[in-house]
């Protein structure tokens, strides 16, 4: 089925791009910007349609079980392989596991958002490695960037071969012109860009800030479901991917590829983006995040958090994530005799969080859009005092969430913060002081 971007009531809106997507998550896609350049009844002919090349990406092992193999036939203009060889560059603030340049504390962390640069920087140079675990040679763990720029990449591309990503916009939307098409994402939504597919991000506004999930382990698949049914939660059917869409450019650029944790970079005499048509299971999506179906109490506590997981890479051990993408929506909470706020709580698995907009309901203050928290393993936390005196005197009447959206990063692994998030003058040097103030109440 072929879908139009849903139109938004914004200034920008007449300057804005109307894209074209394919939907469904996981369905096996197929599309060309060109009639006849996809060949029938076989994927490598001795002559493609076109003059085009043949070539296959794959996302998994060849003989992955049938509904988790990943992989996508492409015909381009040219051969991918065409291309000088790659020379190392600056890593920048980039950083990959293993993460040891510095001890990771036990103590709760929380950072105010990031400012926008002043020099003219791109999405790529203005990326961030905050905190992270695992390593990309074992294809487990994962890291977690922050994102600002104030310009969009030209004549300039980027692939991961160390991970496959996932884009949380804050403020500014972005338009992401891969190998296999165009995706614009706004805050509020998220795009996922499979492992090692070559793409440049333009901004459609003056500013971008935002988060980054780089995946190590399994791809990003919609959790399971068990007693909530088939109807929760996210549905397949509001992921887009891109139609395909092509560049026929000439002329020098730069391929920045991120591979074993460092930075490689390649000059090219065109554009990599030069696929005509596609079919296959590997491409980008894109999820608003406001389709997602909040499942929520309607007597007494409240579930745990995994009942908001968007999507979830597994670890190999069944319920253990290697990583979850967890979302707290706008939503109605209900509950009779209840403390509605999270409780207080320590975890074996590690949560590193973000807030898109709004507030988020267990922090009264200092939690700020584009801001990151991160509570690690047996790490105790909860509610501030500031929330928990109200939460315990407020009526417990019908309460309508809105304007919030926050979202967690979920992992079985520790997320060892940089050197650069230790040092940097936005960690917060008093977030600790958010459980002062209890009293001791007992009788």
């Amino acid at each position: 089925m072929i879908v139009t971007a849903p139109a938004r009531s914004t200034p920008q809106d007449a300057a804005r791009p109307v894209l074209e997507y394919q939907t469904g998550f996981g369905n096996v896609l197929s599309t060309e910007a060109v009639p006849g350049a996809l060949p029938i009844g076989q994927n490598s002919p001795q002559h493609a349609p076109h003059g085009l090349y043949a070539e296959v990406i794959s996302g998994t092992a060849f003989t992955a079980p049938r509904a988790e193999n990943l992989s996508t036939w492409m015909y381009r203009l040219r051969p991918s392989a065409m291309h000088a060889p790659f020379r190392r560059i600056g890593d920048r603030l980039l950083r990959s596991g293993p993460f040891t340049e510095v001890e990771a504390p036990p103590n709760r962390l929380r950072w105010d958002p990031l400012p926008i640069p002043e020099a003219r920087t791109d999405f790529l140079d203005g990326l961030a490695t905050l905190a992270g675990s695992g390593e990309p040679a074992a294809q487990a763990g994962l890291a977690v960037h922050l994102y600002c720029a104030n310009r969009s990449m030209t004549q300039r591309y980027f692939a991961d071969s160390d991970g496959e990503l996932m884009l949380v916009p804050q403020l500014g939307e972005l338009l992401i012109f891969t190998e296999l098409g165009k995706l614009s994402v706004a805050p509020g939504e998220i795009a996922v860009l499979p492992r090692g597919l070559k793409f440049r991000v333009e901004l459609l506004g003056d500013q971008a800030r935002g988060y980054l999930c780089e995946n190590y382990g399994a791809p990003f698949r919609l959790p399971e479901l068990g007693p909530i049914g088939a109807q929760g939660l996210a549905q397949p059917r509001d992921f887009m991917a891109p139609v395909a869409a092509y560049e026929d450019s000439e002329g020098a650029c730069e391929v920045v590829t991120k591979f074993m944790g460092a930075l490689w970079a390649a000059h090219w005499d065109r554009s990599p983006l030069d696929v005509v048509a596609w079919h296959g299971r590997l491409a980008p999506y894109k999820y608003d995040l406001a389709r997602f179906m909040a499942v929520n109490t309607v007597t007494v506590d409240h579930c745990d958090p995994s009942i908001f997981t968007v999507l979830t890479s597994p670890s190999g051990q069944p319920g253990v994530a290697n990583c979850d993408f967890v979302i707290f929506p706008p939503r109605w909470v209900v509950a009779e005799h209840t403390f509605r706020p999270p409780w207080f709580h320590r975890n074996v698995m590690s949560e590193l969080m973000g807030l898109v907009q709004g507030a988020y309901d267990a922090k009264a203050e200092g939690f700020l859009p584009g801001g990151v928290s991160l509570h690690n393993c047996m790490t105790a936390h909860g509610p501030d005092a500031a929330t928990f005196e109200k939460a315990t005197r407020e009526s417990l009447g019908p309460v309508r969430y809105k304007d919030t959206l926050a979202f967690m990063w979920e992992s079985r692994h520790v997320f060892r913060p940089t050197r650069f998030a230790l040092e940097s003058p936005a960690l917060q040097k008093n977030y600790d002081a958010a459980w002062t103030g209890f009293r001791k109440q007992f009788t």
